[in-house]
């Protein structure tokens, strides 16, 4: 517990001495005549003289330290039990390649590896090193009516149900997304994506997005009472639906900005869908039952320049139902370790596992909505902008929903492409009768730049 405590202390010092560091270094460079440039020109290889054929390049990581409040029951390493755990590990590491090869034509290329710790994360075979590199995107497009129908076949991120399930992690105003806006998440997706066709475009004010899906291969034995997903070869239909009342957002990438930092002003309202058929079973004293997926969402998103200031706003509420009783535990590079059945550690390990595992993902409603403030320019033009998010989750599973918070702030050194997030969240803990049992939280701060 001293550790946790210890780096929330040291990052708040080291956030606080970051405007006054800026000054210092203002007043240095204004003696020494060299101002720091911190100017940035995308990556483009232009394919024709007036560069509407183009390839475009883009590379970024994400680096996290944390002090994590373990879950009750985790162990280290060692076997002894790990009531705290300290970290640094890898979010994020990609390389995306957007070719847009004539007016009509694109092809886009994204691949990477995710979530790599000194505990996990590493290719078959190698334990927890040499992590695996994969294909995230990989998908062609062809425009049948410019910027009002575009047709694209592949791998895509081309989602339903919200922006947020949409999402780029390029431009996020809080440290990460929450993890349920993803629903299907590394089950029947590949983080995030599937096999699909897609058709997206602009209509007036509408932006939408709609797919076919080919789902991954995914399931389970059915339980008693409660579904798990069940192997099929059904597609899934998903799409998302955006009116966008004031500044227009580009549709050229399925990625949908987290925070324009005020310059943009936008109001938008979405509604979206995925739908599943007889994706997940259960057992019902004995019989199995067939149940499809369908997840809905709703949300509304406001980001306003006001003066020098600039403020973001997002909500969103999701209705899932994945069959009776379904209910998933994530715990994002997750270190902590299974005691064995009959140690002292098991006895007291609750519903959600080990280390900073939680339940994200089930049937029943959730509701999200982050708020963040951005405040006026240092004088060497990097900013701050604290922000909070709060979420309640009701799982039918469970006799009590749960609420959880995160409150963080980004020091943003050029905008998106250079920044540091330094989050505190916490998490639901349930015990083994299901029942809400506390609140445990976690600390972290992420590294981020993008080119």
């Amino acid at each position: 517990m001293k550790c946790f405590y210890k780096l929330i202390l040291l990052s708040g010092l080291f956030m606080a001495w970051l405007p006054s560091s800026a000054n210092i270094r203002d007043t240095t460079e204004v003696q020494n005549s060299i101002p720091a440039d911190h100017s940035y020109k995308p990556i483009v290889l232009r394919l024709n003289d007036d560069g509407t054929k183009y390839l475009r390049l883009i590379l970024w990581h994400q680096m996290w330290v944390r002090s994590t409040e373990n879950n009750p029951g985790t162990t280290g390493f060692s076997g002894e039990p790990a009531a705290n755990s300290f970290d640094i590990g890898l979010r994020r590491s990609r390389i995306l390649a957007v070719a847009q090869v004539s007016p009509r034509f694109l092809i886009l290329t994204h691949f990477g590896i995710n979530n790599h710790t000194f505990a996990n994360g590493g290719a078959n075979n190698t334990g927890n090193k040499k992590p695996g590199l994969f294909i995230h995107d990989a998908w062609t497009e062809y425009a049948v009516i410019n910027e009002k129908l575009h047709l694209g076949a592949g791998l895509h991120y081309w989602n339903g149900i919200s922006r947020l399930t949409n999402t780029s992690t390029l431009n996020m105003m809080t440290l990460d997304a929450p993890i349920f806006n993803w629903p299907t998440i590394e089950l029947t997706d590949q983080f995030a994506r599937q096999y699909g066709i897609y058709a997206k475009g602009k209509l007036g004010k509408l932006d939408y997005r709609m797919a076919l899906n080919k789902p991954f291969a995914a399931g389970s034995e059915p339980v008693e009472g409660r579904a798990t997903n069940k192997l099929n070869d059904n597609p899934a239909l998903q799409g998302y639906f955006n009116f966008q009342f004031l500044d227009q957002e580009s549709n050229q990438l399925p990625f949908m900005v987290g925070t324009y930092l005020g310059a943009k002003e936008i109001f938008n309202i979405g509604l979206g869908f995925h739908h599943h058929a007889k994706a997940t079973a259960s057992l019902n004293q004995g019989t199995e039952k067939i149940h499809d997926i369908l997840l809905l969402g709703a949300d509304v998103f406001y980001e306003k320049p006001l003066g020098k200031f600039a403020i973001s706003a997002y909500s969103t509420f999701y209705s899932y139902n994945f069959g009776p009783n379904y209910i998933r535990n994530v715990g994002i590079m997750n270190t902590g370790q299974m005691p064995s059945d009959n140690s002292a550690s098991y006895e007291v390990m609750g519903f959600n596992g080990p280390g900073n595992a939680q339940p994200a993902i089930g049937t029943g409603t959730i509701s999200y909505t982050q708020l963040g403030i951005l405040l006026p320019r240092f004088k060497n033009e990097t900013q701050l902008m604290p922000y909070l998010t709060y979420s309640k989750k009701n799982f039918e599973i469970f006799r009590q929903g749960s609420n959880q918070y995160d409150l963080g702030i980004n020091y943003f050194i050029n905008g998106h492409n250079a920044k540091i997030t330094a989050q505190y969240g916490t998490r639901p803990l349930y015990n083994r009768s299901l029942q809400w049992s506390g609140n445990a939280g976690e600390f972290t701060i992420q590294t981020h730049i993008f080119l």
